[in-house]
């Protein structure tokens, strides 16, 4: 069934249009989101117009980006629930599951080697062990009861438990802040050994993974059980 949304939306401006909808709807926003660090997962309801304004961005530079972009290069996010569902497990949950426990490896490595260097991120394995297990009891919690109540229920209304799910990916997105800043950003030393530069990639893909998955929840699985789908 065509989205109305998305039929309707070349018709408005691009700053008075939410994060989230930019980026469930134009291929390669999020790219220019995360280049921009504006929030599209759990700060999806904010207009780029507002967002923008609150970093003092260039509006209309990013306007111009997505402009820009090739609206016809990545395949849609599927709509159907089951659908979805089924890709959120197996692309994301799975995935974190199988990365974060090498990238605490990692970042413990480096912290230990690399203790006395002024860049080291300090304290950012005991922050991607919190982040793991809260996010472990957080995906649980929607594998064994929000997902299943989701797949008996097409077109049911679930906000309630929604709305906590939502309050989770808001803790997680300023976790997922307090790794950017511990970070500097992801920017690597000249001199970084492999170790360092294996952990920057790796926390760079885990990044880009972990906006995607929430987004995609937020913008697009959970709006179709909230009476606004």
């Amino acid at each position: 069934m065509p989205n109305p949304d998305r039929q309707a939306s070349p018709s408005l401006p691009l700053a008075t249009r939410p994060l989230g909808h930019l980026a469930r709807d134009l291929p390669g926003a999020t790219a220019v989101f995360r280049r921009h660090r504006l929030d599209f997962c759990c700060g999806g309801e904010t207009t780029l117009e507002a967002a923008a304004r609150a970093q003092q961005l260039d509006i209309a530079e990013i306007e111009r980006e997505l402009l820009a972009l090739d609206v016809q290069a990545p395949a849609e996010t599927p709509h159907d629930p089951n659908t979805l569902i089924d890709l959120i497990v197996s692309r994301f949950h799975d995935v974190h599951r199988r990365e974060l426990p090498e990238l605490i490896t990692l970042a413990a490595k480096v912290e230990r080697v690399h203790q006395s260097h002024p860049d080291v991120p300090a304290g950012l394995a005991a922050l991607l062990q919190k982040m793991q297990d809260e996010l472990q009891a957080h995906m649980q919690k929607e594998e064994q009861i929000l997902f299943p109540m989701m797949r008996r229920n097409p077109g049911g209304f679930l906000a309630p438990p929604i709305a906590r799910m939502r309050e989770e990916h808001d803790d997680h997105g300023l976790m997922l802040q307090r790794v950017q800043d511990l970070t500097h950003d992801l920017r690597l030393p000249a001199e970084a050994c492999n170790t360092w530069r294996a952990l920057y990639a790796g926390l760079d893909k885990f990044v880009a993974d972990f906006m995607q998955h929430v987004h995609t929840e937020n913008n697009i699985l959970f709006p179709q059980f909230e009476g606004r789908g």
